[in-house]
């Protein structure tokens, strides 16, 4: 490498000067008002909806609580329809999750887990409730398959330890309900006194536990 090169090629960044947050993803569908049914049925946020000429029709859902959204259409996407494999749906209540889909209409298949990454689902829930372990699937009217995932405590790194956030009411009441129980543990074993600095306590352990960090005791 010459000298010239040095002076030319940019800097290694060592600060993130911008955030690259997923918006959307596009999912092949045939018959849009169908899918357009199926989606409003479940509960999802309907962002968008508009034809422009004959050959494009899009259409926009927020899932409820997800700062990512979905869209489908005609002139959206050249991929087969019922193609789109595996979109995961992140809940923090699986049982709930999936009580509330099929109160909407959707055919969800039972619950089930599985011993480790790569190994064969097992019927009914991860016997020790894991965060990651527990999950169910629904299809759309086409076939495009979406994956329930309970997921309550993130792996170590997945989070931005710098960020505590809650996509809705629900997520941080299962939360809450976490800390309240990690909290009554505490006490238990601090001699069963009230503590005064729960609020202080709470605050640590929700942001450990989106962390993924070792929890407080």
């Amino acid at each position: 490498m010459t000298i010239d090169q040095v002076h030319r090629e940019p800097a290694l960044q060592t600060t993130r000067p911008v955030d690259f947050k997923l918006e959307v993803a596009t999912i092949p569908v045939s018959d849009v008002d169908r899918a357009k049914q199926f989606y409003s049925r479940l509960g999802w946020r309907l962002d968008a909806d508009f034809v422009v000429g004959d050959h494009f029709h899009a259409v926009q859902f927020t899932p409820p609580g997800s700062p990512a959204s979905v869209h489908f259409g005609k002139g959206v996407t050249s991929a087969a329809p019922g193609s789109a494999q595996g979109l995961f749906l992140v809940v923090s209540d699986i049982e709930a999750a999936r009580a509330e889909l099929i109160s909407r209409g959707a055919d969800v298949s039972d619950i089930f887990h599985v011993a480790g990454p790569g190994h064969p689902p097992i019927p009914g829930l991860d016997p020790e409730r894991r965060s990651y372990f527990s999950y169910a699937t629904f299809k759309d009217p086409d076939g495009n398959t979406w994956l329930l995932q309970e997921v309550t405590t993130r792996f170590p790194g997945r989070v931005d330890a710098n960020e505590t956030a809650f996509a809705s009411a629900v997520n941080l009441a299962a939360a809450l309900q976490r800390a309240a129980t990690a909290h009554g543990e505490h006490e238990k074993r601090t001699g069963g006194r009230h503590d005064e600095n729960w609020p202080d306590w709470y605050a640590e352990y929700l942001v450990a536990e989106q962390a993924g960090k070792e929890l407080p005791q």
